[in-house]
């Protein structure tokens, strides 16, 4: 990256500008850079906890496992799911207690459950009887919570199917464990990623709570409620702000359940995708006929390079350019650098950009602190993995 005060300056100040944009503007980079804002992040913690009251937060590693990020959020007393070794090892070297990690994904190498329980580690995720049993030899008398499968789903990324346990076994699951010599804390469940409205959640709850009251009916004492994720960022579709999102949630939870020990909430992209922006180059604005209605506009980030949650298109991203403003604006189809014909990001609802738009123009990725680093790959086609600056 070579700092250089550009007109981009100008450009940008159209939108109401994030630190992690005005830093973009003010620089130029020599490859797509991921700017993150430890700040930014620290603030949603703040107001999201002020919302949860007295839920804990995991913040879900695997959203954006900068260090930075995770030293952070230690100092904050955030606590921490993980979903490999790597990220327990990378908790750990920030600072994070070991019991304030919990292990949440379902699916884990026994040598990996091994080395968690020696770090001293003791909350686990499971939704399957092997699982149960691998836990079991390897971080003996740990505490589980057993994952559900959830119906209602009305997220813009549903999470189902992949993970958690029908309700109709988890009472076995329950029983399977106790039989095992672990302890059987508690429920955990995913709405699903990019929950746009706190009163989605209704549905799940209410499925949640007739699990959690079956488990009481057979003479267990759940005290865990892991609510998960789903809290959602902003895309161009308006979403609550996350202390009015975190304490709607938390009513609904009230209302279902009463009184809970422990309620845990696993944030990733609720607390850091709105702290960070992409700084990216137009690569090519062309057509394929003289007669195409819309533009192809190639950048040189895409889906194998940060973007793959466009995916469906299920993310939308928003784009800023240093043509906005009077410039007019028409659709185009949006699309990455790789020879790989999947690598088209938007094409069913084309994107509004500049129509004076052309190659070399900076254009900046709005709200991408997650998910977008940790699926970058390592140099598909040679284009070089996505650079992060943390300010």
């Amino acid at each position: 990256m070579t700092a250089m005060l550009t007109d981009f300056s100008d450009s940008i100040a159209v939108a109401a500008r994030s630190r992690a944009e005005t830093f973009i503007a003010a620089n130029r980079f020599e490859r797509p850079t991921l700017v993150i804002d430890t700040e930014a992040v620290a603030d949603r913690y703040a107001a999201l906890s002020r919302g949860l009251g007295d839920a804990h937060i995991h913040y879900a590693v695997k959203a954006n496992p900068a260090p930075e990020i995770i030293a952070r959020l230690v100092s904050l007393g955030s606590g921490f799911d993980a979903a490999s070794r790597a990220e327990v090892e990378l908790c750990l070297d920030q600072g994070a207690s070991p019991d304030h990690i919990s292990f949440g994904n379902t699916v884990k190498k026994p040598a990996d459950i091994a080395y968690a329980y020696a770090q001293g580690i003791r909350l686990f995720a499971a939704d399957a009887e092997e699982e149960l049993e691998k836990i079991a030899a390897h971080a003996p008398g740990a505490q589980v919570y057993i994952r559900l499968i959830v119906e209602f789903s009305e997220a813009d990324w549903p999470l189902t199917r992949k993970f958690g346990c029908a309700r109709t076994n988890l009472l076995h699951l329950f029983q399977h464990a106790v039989m095992l010599g672990l302890d059987p804390v508690g429920l955990s469940f995913h709405v699903g990623s990019q929950t746009r409205r706190a009163s989605m959640w209704a549905g799940i709850l209410d499925e949640v709570a007739g699990s959690w009251r079956a488990l009481q009916k057979a003479g267990f004492s759940p005290r865990l409620l892991n609510i998960g994720g789903g809290f959602p960022a902003f895309y161009g579709e308006e979403v609550d702000g996350p202390e009015v999102y975190g304490a709607e949630v938390r009513r609904l939870i009230a209302d279902r359940f009463g009184d809970v020990a422990q309620i845990m909430a696993e944030p990733g992209r609720g607390l850091v995708a709105e702290a960070g922006a992409i700084a990216a180059e137009v690569l090519l604005v062309s057509r394929k006929a003289r007669t195409d209605l819309h533009r192809w506009v190639f950048l040189d980030i895409g889906k194998f390079s940060g973007l793959a949650e466009t995916m469906d298109e299920a993310i939308r991203y928003q784009f800023i350019t240093e043509r906005d403003g009077d410039d007019a604006m028409g659709p185009c189809i949006l699309a990455g650098p790789s020879c790989d014909s999947a690598d088209v990001l938007y094409e069913k609802r084309p994107v509004f950009l500049p129509l004076s738009l052309q190659s070399g123009d900076r254009i900046v990725i709005r709200n991408c602190g997650a998910y977008t680093s940790t699926y970058a790959s390592i140099g598909f086609n040679g284009f070089p993995p996505l650079d992060v600056v943390v300010i």
